[in-house]
């Protein structure tokens, strides 16, 4: 299981190191200690936080919006079968979910806690600006 830097915490969740390090202090967010005496967060851990803070934020009212097509994540749920694979990543506030084969979500080594990047390519793409 992957133990993360508490900047690649930071950088996953889209917030900065301090309020990942405001966090651990409070205790919201659990945190080891590593081996040359720095802080770090398991992977696994990061991944329920983030899933945790996904379900409790609301969308709020935007302002504007366009996703960007390679976002870079934790993964947060792994569901396989004997042919298919679903994947949930969280990147930052975004909640991605992938269908793929089996077998690449093995060859991936894919489980929750990893840090993966999805790429999306879509012929559909909405882009918003609700009323200010």
């Amino acid at each position: 299981m992957p133990n993360l830097r508490i900047s690649e915490a930071a950088a996953l969740l889209g917030v900065s190191d301090d309020t990942v390090r405001r966090w651990i202090d409070q205790g919201r967010l659990a945190s080891i200690q590593l081996d040359n005496g720095r802080m770090a967060v398991e992977g696994r851990e990061l991944a329920a936080f983030a899933q945790r803070g996904a379900d409790a934020t609301e969308s709020g009212v935007t302002v504007a919006a366009s996703a960007r097509n390679r976002m870079r994540g934790i993964v947060t749920r792994v569901v396989k079968d004997v042919v298919m694979a679903q994947v949930e990543m969280q990147a930052g506030p975004f909640r991605v979910v992938s269908l793929m084969s089996r077998e690449s979500a093995d060859e991936l080594g894919l489980e929750v806690g990893s840090v993966a990047v999805a790429s999306i390519k879509s012929t559909h793409v909405v882009v918003e600006i609700p009323e200010a």
